[in-house]
């Protein structure tokens, strides 16, 4: 269950989904002069206080950037050690999400991963998917740009079979074939590590996100960082196309 926390109140308007972007185990490990694994491993431990945490906040949506289709370039020793994590994580965590109503997701060509974790993904999803109070989202295998090369073959397969007109070139439209076409977009983006990129993650929803780039290494992510990047997009004005001048309330 999740744990009471001394966290002071959520800001005044917390942002319905939060997307994550987790960097920073590896320089967390060599900075303790451990093994790139164990700062992956407490990146997990990470993952499940967040996820916790950004309930409390009030956060409907929360997605995590957990394994790109890049990452398979790592070396193999720390490719497979990141599997045989996940397979812990999602073994360790299904009683939680179900006995705490966390709806579990995952985007990305999740195909392509070992079996033993596919079976686990497909058992995690199927036995948390009539939640609807909050979800919780990985991006394992996942990019962007084969996101996108993804849906667009899935709707030109759509158009020739005569479901899709091909003049109906709303975004509307495009945005039924993403992998997230049943989520809301991401309102904040956050970025641990200092690093100020956004490597290959969700260019499309995250259109008119906010970003929030921190230099806490992913380990040391807390509840009270959370806070601060919410309440910094709170200082933000979101004006979407307007000026400032027309968003603000007519007066007599």
């Amino acid at each position: 269950m999740a744990e009471p926390s001394s966290t002071p109140a959520c800001p005044s308007s917390v942002p319905a989904h939060i997307a994550i972007i987790m960097d920073g185990n590896g320089r967390w490990a060599k900075s303790r002069g451990l093994p790139r694994i164990e700062g992956h491993r407490r990146g997990v431990e990470t993952v499940r206080t967040t996820t916790f945490a950004a309930r409390d906040l009030g956060v409907k949506v929360l997605t995590l950037y957990a394994f790109s289709v890049e990452n398979w370039k790592r070396p193999q020793d720390e490719v497979g050690g990141l599997m045989t994590l996940l397979e812990f994580y999602l073994k360790k965590e299904l009683k939680t999400f179900v006995e705490d109503r966390v709806r579990f997701r995952t985007i990305g060509r999740t195909s392509e991963l070992p079996a033993s974790v596919q079976k686990l993904l497909r058992e995690t999803v199927e036995a948390t998917k009539h939640f609807t109070e909050y979800t919780l989202v990985l991006a394992l295998n996942y990019g962007a740009r084969t996101e996108v090369v993804d849906a667009a073959r899935a709707y030109a397969t759509a158009v020739a079979a005569g479901r899709e007109n091909l003049n109906d070139d709303s975004w509307a439209t495009f945005n039924r074939y993403l992998s997230t076409a049943d989520l809301p977009d991401p309102d904040l983006v956050i970025r641990t590590s200092g690093e100020t990129r956004i490597s290959n993650f969700l260019l499309m929803q995250a259109a008119y996100a906010e970003f929030f780039f921190t230099p806490t290494l992913w380990p040391d992510f807390t509840k009270a960082d959370l806070a601060a990047a919410i309440a910094d997009y709170n200082r933000r004005e979101r004006r979407f196309g307007p000026t400032s001048e027309q968003l603000k309330p007519a007066t007599r």
